[in-house]
């Protein structure tokens, strides 16, 4: 099968400590990243969960914001109203 070469940009200390792990398994880089590309292509899915480290897609957050949604579609839930400049005091919390 042909060979084909892609270079990557990565942080320096990463790709040190990568390299490193990569050598404890007994392996390089290259076959590191062919056994991903493979896993990728064959189960086309990224084959680990990937999540955002911002606090917006916290499990918090989405469960305050489906409640806040919720009380928003209740008919009985009292509206509230809240002014330009409590709203920006909120944000900055």
């Amino acid at each position: 099968m042909p060979q084909t070469t892609f270079s990557i940009r990565m942080d320096e200390n990463l790709k040190k400590q990568f390299e490193a792990l990569c050598h404890e398994f007994g392996m390089n880089m290259t076959t590191a990243f062919t056994i991903y590309a493979k896993t990728v292509t064959r189960q086309r899915k990224i084959p680990f969960e990937i999540e955002a480290d911002e606090a917006f897609y916290s499990g918090a957050n989405w469960r305050h914001l489906k409640k806040s949604l919720d009380e928003w579609n209740d008919p009985t839930s009292p509206s509230i109203v809240k002014t330009m400049e409590e709203l920006e005091a909120m944000a900055d919390e």
